[in-house]
């Protein structure tokens, strides 16, 4: 009733759900007509998630092509040989060396960021963080993905920016009962002509698409940018590199499996609709996602200022190294910096749970005292808890504590890789990660190597989470201050 109603946030829910079962490996649940398996045991999450892949190869599909022609064409809701296809096609655009290709147009719109915070004053500015974040996200996916220059701060209503603000808004009562008949009677949704995207971010996103290609090849136009490498893709030109010597981005990072890898698989033909439903979903998960990983990463500085000094100690240093620069190599290479979002992405993960669907007849066999076999048929969906694993003092003692020791040398080689899954495991795992997370460290290095971020009055102390997201979000935005380091 609490998840239906939205009383509380899904994810604290689940937390409630596993501590009244501290020791149960998996439990159902009926989530409307539907039976949902939660499983939460490591073990059981990295088998079904790596090694049975073939028998849960795909999300479950709550939203149809035919219903809504963006968000059912994305790569996360594909099925069969046409995920593989799409996942190949695209994995290469996703790589290290793609990443540092990108890099300066990430610096770019930070530089825009700092500037606008430089308008505020000289003193200790008081801002609500997310509504400058998610303008600095747009600017990025715009910038990085379409090869369009924004500029949110200085143009706050953009189009562009707009746009963005309503894709990611999946506020409310009625959006969530727009989802749930998508889900469960995807006829009805058609008759209904209910789509989870709006008909005017569908149009513009398409618009956008289909004239920057067309421009682009009649003029011969070159830009390092995602829209780039999906038209190198259509060409069958997009090649996966060879990395071996890369610095790759960190911890949360995970491994592109055989099917992204294999150039086999790159055999399909990207349509503009292709193209457009990719950077569309792309841009939702840029949009939103970093932002809240931005945000929740300043928030836990603020409050923990002995984590902030030793996380600028590290920028002062590698900047000092670099005679005052920031680098691409410099900033993959701060092992503190990645500890600090490790952690946030362990207490704060964009999503609280992720699914799979059972293909076929499986079943989960007893590992402790008093199980018995579990019988899963086909169609059978599987939920993964991150959040409350993520919360789960089996596995992370005192879990809401900030720590970033958790992910030191030495403690990290001790996390079982089904209980850190902030951008999911396997085959199906996030394909934007590095993009992400070099988006998130680049801004937080130039941030921190200029300001010191406070607790002000309208800082939320503890947070408290909506119950009413998609994805984590607070009750009061995420108000802090931030003042100018001398002589910055």
């Amino acid at each position: 009733m609490e998840l239906l109603l939205q009383f509380k946030p899904n994810c604290e829910v689940m937390v409630d759900v596993q501590n009244r079962y501290p020791d149960a490996r998996y439990l159902g649940i009926i989530v409307f007509f539907q039976n949902l398996l939660i499983v939460k045991d490591p073990k059981l999450i990295k088998q079904i998630l790596i090694k049975e892949f073939d028998t849960f190869p795909y999300h479950y599909p709550f939203v149809s092509a035919d219903s809504d022609p963006i968000w059912g064409k994305n790569l996360l809701l594909l099925q069969g040989e046409r995920w593989k296809e799409m996942r190949a096609t695209l994995s290469p655009a996703f790589t290290s060396s793609k990443m540092r290709g990108m890099f300066k147009l990430f610096q770019e719109c930070t530089d825009q960021l700092i500037a606008y915070l430089q308008t505020k004053g000289t003193l200790k500015i008081e801002i609500e963080l997310k509504d400058a974040i998610t303008r600095f996200t747009n600017d990025v996916i715009a910038s990085a993905a379409f090869g369009v220059s924004c500029n949110s701060f200085k143009n706050p209503e953009n189009e562009f920016y707009l746009m963005g603000k309503e894709i990611t808004n999946l506020t409310g009562f009625c959006k969530f009962m727009n989802f749930v008949i998508m889900s469960l009677a995807p006829k009805l949704a058609r008759l209904l002509g209910l789509t989870f995207t709006g008909a005017r971010v569908i149009s513009f996103f398409r618009n956008l698409v289909k004239t920057t290609i067309a421009a682009r090849e009649k003029l011969g136009i070159f830009r390092p940018d995602m829209l780039h490498l999906l038209m190198e893709a259509r060409k069958g030109q997009l090649k996966h590199d060879n990395e071996s010597s890369t610095i790759d981005s960190g911890f949360a990072v995970i491994e592109e499996s055989d099917i992204g890898k294999d150039a086999k698989n790159r055999k399909m033909e990207l349509t503009d609709d292709d193209i457009t439903s990719q950077v569309a979903t792309f841009f939702f998960a840029g949009f939103e996602s970093v932002s809240n990983i931005i945000c929740f990463t300043f928030h836990e500085l603020a409050i923990n200022p002995d984590i902030q000094q030793r996380l600028r100690n590290e920028i002062d240093n590698t900047l000092l190294e670099s005679d005052g620069t920031i680098t691409y190599e410099g900033v993959l290479k701060m092992k503190y910096l990645d500890m600090v979002l490790s952690e946030t992405l362990r207490k704060w993960p964009s999503i609280g749970m992720t699914d799979r669907v059972c293909t076929k007849p499986f079943t989960i066999e007893p590992a402790r005292p008093g199980e018995k076999p579990l019988h899963l048929n086909k169609g059978d969906v599987v939920g993964i808890p991150i959040y409350s694993i993520h919360h789960d003092p089996q596995y992370y003692p005192n879990p809401d504590r900030y720590d970033p020791e958790r992910f030191n040398d030495e403690n990290k080689s001790m996390i079982e890789p089904g209980a850190f899954i902030p951008f999911g495991l396997g085959p199906r795992s996030c394909i934007g990660t590095r993009f992400g997370l070099l988006e998130s460290k680049l801004l937080i290095v130039n941030l921190l190597a200029k300001y010191n971020v406070v607790v002000i009055t309208k800082t939320q102390i503890p947070i408290k989470l909506k119950p009413n997201q998609f994805s984590l979000s607070v009750e009061k935005g995420f108000w802090l201050g931030f003042e100018p380091r001398p002589s910055q």
